[in-house]
């Protein structure tokens, strides 16, 4: 459940706000609050993060999520993996694109073509 995706974007999100709640994390990245605190459980479990509570006025019992330093290495190794994995998503996508073009480009020279031999043929009944 927990893959290099919502780790890094987890990860991502704890070193921006260490103080974020569950729910906003969730909220923000679109996940259920249950997947949000299994993969917290997992990123504490592995070492990456640490857990600790601390005092706030509004909510007593809030945590802060900090990386630890082997969770920032990871945070560096699963970077460079998601960019990898992106930049191939977008190369495929680009490759595809241009396809679309070709592929429509041929459509429309061949309906151009049909429509001329079209009008040929109805100039000639006529």
């Amino acid at each position: 459940m927990l893959n290099d995706e919502f780790q890094y974007k987890i990860m991502k999100r704890l070193e921006e706000d260490p103080e974020i709640s569950q729910r906003e994390l969730a909220r923000d990245l679109g996940i259920s609050l249950g997947k949000v605190n299994f993969c917290l459980k997992a990123l504490v479990e592995k070492g990456f993060v640490k857990a600790g509570n601390f005092r706030n006025s509004s909510n007593k019992n809030a945590y802060a999520y900090l990386l630890t330093p082997r969770g920032i290495e990871e945070k560096a190794r699963i970077t460079l993996a998601f960019l990898r994995y992106k930049l191939s998503e977008y190369e495929a996508l680009q490759q595809e694109i241009e396809n679309l073009k070709r592929e429509a480009a041929a459509l429309q020279r061949a309906a151009q073509s049909s429509s001329r031999e079209e009008l040929l043929l109805s100039s000639r009944a006529g």
